[in-house]
């Protein structure tokens, strides 16, 4: 997923150190490469020596180049080979290579469909793909080799890789790494691909009291069927003759990238790859194995006639004894981030979201997280489940309350959640206790608004009359406050919402993964729809990730969600003399900053005052701009009047503030 450069790679860097000790994570700069053909961009790297990590991420960051020649008139249309840069999904894989020659696969990740005029992807544009691979530590030491496979057959990307090592006990060793198949293979013709997958006699070495078997795979090309890039297929792993795994090779939810919109086909499931996302791998325990255990391992695709190929590399890793009994991390946050990995999530008022992850041998039951905006007062909570060993889970945690006084203001906040106790005891590592993340708040919205949609006529070919959109807006708890569901095909709704004051999410909906709008529905034959969020006097409200006009204009894929803060402030507008003219002041209540927007007026010439119970003039300022911030940090807590002036009238607005501090 590409991301503009405002949300810096400096962030990355941050969540990573805030996951490690001070001082004792050390970073190498692997290779910065510009991708415009086909293959091999090597550099040697000179890696760590004499120490053991906790943990080893590799970070590839994605970025764009102008191509030679390139000529913008022609870009999309393929004419004269110059339209053509970074415009296309491209398989990247990247490699270590050792001194001996061993190579293996740490990683693989498909480009998106970054044409520059997509309003995700111009030429700026960067993106950080995060691989953990810290199960290659046994090869990432001293000198090795660094390789970027790009099977691509036009520039406009570039690649760059920084390797980050924390330091620390691992949760278990690697007693032994094996490459066992690796390849691109025809698949459904002659030969048959299996025989490219000979089964492997294979003995644990030493120490090893586990085995896990990796592969990546991703198909490529189409036939009459669309194999094996659009149809699923089946792959079984073979241990000593019984099939211990049955893996579909599938991706189904491309529609729901966290990169949206892109200027292909990005929202077609695939064979286990999305345009712009990293490929998941495929974890299988191979059960039984200890030091000295001789066993064969297999793997054998589907029966298949047809054409197309996967792309296989399949890796065995042993592992000695875990380390520690009981030890909780947490890996990532989800909600609230700034990081485009998690787009569609953020930004967010109420309950953040944090992936944790069971490093120890025990099961764990009760985790005890502390949390909270970077500053203000930290929250408790106890979770309670089952989280077995190597198993990760999402947790949603209470809602902060800081999160809807922040709403609305422009500035970068911080999160931090940390780990206290685990089955109520400490854990027995806690350097990877602790993650922190930087964010913006979600939007503050009037409590009354407009929602404005139009569905599209998808679905008439197939003789169907309702619609595959619709609009659902839920509470804090979950509970459905408003929606529009079931809707009639080619249809204009408006509907109108009012709320009470608290946070809300508004998901879009489509089930055919396509949004209500989509580049290539001129072509099908399908006549566009939208959905507009607009005030009471048409203002339209912005939502993150979502365009209202443009080529792009609705294409959300499987759907779109947009979190907000609302306070019920009816009672807070005293005068309206100017028709449509209105007045927002947002967070309400507020404590250091209060925004105040104004619409409904074709020329602004006015002031804004801020008048405390006392009828002091406290705050008095210029205004000629629809949307003014102003500075209440010196404000103590009380009820104030905040009035603006349209000194071309003379006639005002006014409405009730509250500063909480």
């Amino acid at each position: 997923m590409i991301k503009h450069v405002y949300v810096l790679a400096l962030a990355l860097i941050l969540s990573i150190s805030a996951k490690a000790a001070p001082g004792d994570t050390t970073w190498v700069d692997a290779t910065n490469a510009q991708l415009s053909w086909f293959g091999s961009y090597d550099s040697t790297v000179v890696f760590p020596h004499g120490k053991t990590f906790r943990s080893i991420y590799m970070i590839f960051t994605l970025g764009k180049y102008m191509c030679s020649g390139y000529d913008p008139a022609h870009a999309g249309t393929g004419t004269g080979g110059t339209g053509w840069c970074g415009d296309w999904d491209y398989t990247v894989l990247n490699y270590v290579i050792t001194p001996n020659g061993d190579s293996y696969e740490l990683g693989r990740f498909i480009t998106p469909y970054a044409n520059a005029l997509n309003p995700r992807t111009p030429w700026s544009a960067t993106q950080t793909y995060v691989y953990d691979v810290t199960d290659y530590a046994p090869v990432l030491h001293d000198t090795a080799k660094i390789r970027i496979a790009f099977s691509g057959y036009s520039g406009g990307f570039t690649g760059k890789i920084r390797f980050a090592f924390i330091e620390g006990a691992p949760d278990r060793d690697v007693t032994g790494i094996k490459r066992i198949w690796t390849g691109s293979y025809g698949y459904g013709g002659t030969p048959d691909i299996n025989s490219h997958f000979t089964p492997a006699i294979l003995t644990a070495p030493e120490y090893t009291q586990s085995a896990t078997f990796k592969f990546i795979v991703t198909g490529h090309g189409s036939d009459a069927n669309g194999c094996c890039e659009f149809m699923s297929h089946n792959y079984q792993v073979v241990l000593n003759n019984s099939i211990i795994a049955d893996q579909p090779i599938w991706r189904s939810d491309c529609g729901s990238n966290e990169l949206y919109p892109q200027s292909g086909t990005w929202i077609f499931e695939r064979g286990n790859w999305c345009p712009g996302a990293q490929v998941r791998d495929n974890f299988h325990n191979i059960p039984g194995i200890v030091a000295g255990s001789t066993f064969r391992l297999g793997l054998q695709f589907d029966p298949y006639t047809g054409g197309g190929s996967y792309s296989t590399e399949g890796i065995l890793f042993y592992y000695g004894a875990m380390k520690k009994i009981l030890d909780a991390s947490i890996d990532d946050i989800i909600a609230p981030t700034s990081d485009d990995n998690h787009f569609r999530e953020n930004p967010i008022c109420g309950s953040p979201v944090i992936s944790v992850k069971n490093r120890g041998r025990s099961t764990i039951n009760t985790i005890t997280f502390q949390y909270g905006i970077k500053g203000a007062a930290m929250q408790t909570y106890k979770w309670t489940g089952s989280l077995a060993t190597f198993e990760s889970k999402e947790i949603t945690l209470p809602g902060v309350t800081g999160l809807n006084n922040i709403a609305g203001d422009t500035l970068t906040h911080g999160f931090i959640a940390k780990i206290l106790t685990v089955n109520g005891a400490y854990d027995a590592d806690s350097t990877n206790n602790v993650a922190s993340s930087t964010f913006l708040s979600a939007p503050y919205w009037p409590n009354k608004f407009k929602v404005v949609m139009f569905t599209n006529n998808e679905g008439i070919a197939t003789g169907s009359s309702t619609s595959e959109s619709s609009w659902i807006i839920y509470d804090k708890n979950s509970n459905i406050v408003a929606q529009r569901t079931n809707n009639v095909i080619t249809k204009l709704y408006t509907d109108t919402v009012k709320l009470p004051t608290g946070f809300y999410k508004m998901v879009v909906y489509d089930s055919s993964c396509d949004g209500l709008n989509w580049w290539l529905f001129p072509q099908m034959g399908i006549t566009p729809g939208y959905i507009n969020v607009k005030k009471m006097n048409n203002v339209l409200i912005p939502m993150k990730g979502f365009n209202y006009s443009g080529t792009y204009n609705n294409d959300y894929g499987c759907g779109h969600t947009q979190y907000f803060y609302t306070v019920d402030s009816t009672a807070g507008i005293t005068n309206i003399n100017e028709g449509d003219m209105v007045m927002d002041v947002y967070p309400n209540p507020a404590q250091n900053i209060v925004n105040v927007e104004i619409g409904g007026v074709d020329n602004l010439n006015g002031r804004i005052q801020i008048i405390d119970a006392l009828g002091r003039v406290v705050t008095d300022i210029k205004s000629t701009s629809v949307h003014q911030q102003l500075d209440t940090h010196n404000l103590v807590s009380g009820l104030y009047t905040i009035v603006f002036f349209n000194e071309a009238t003379g006639n005002k607005l006014t409405s009730r503030l509250l500063i909480a501090k």
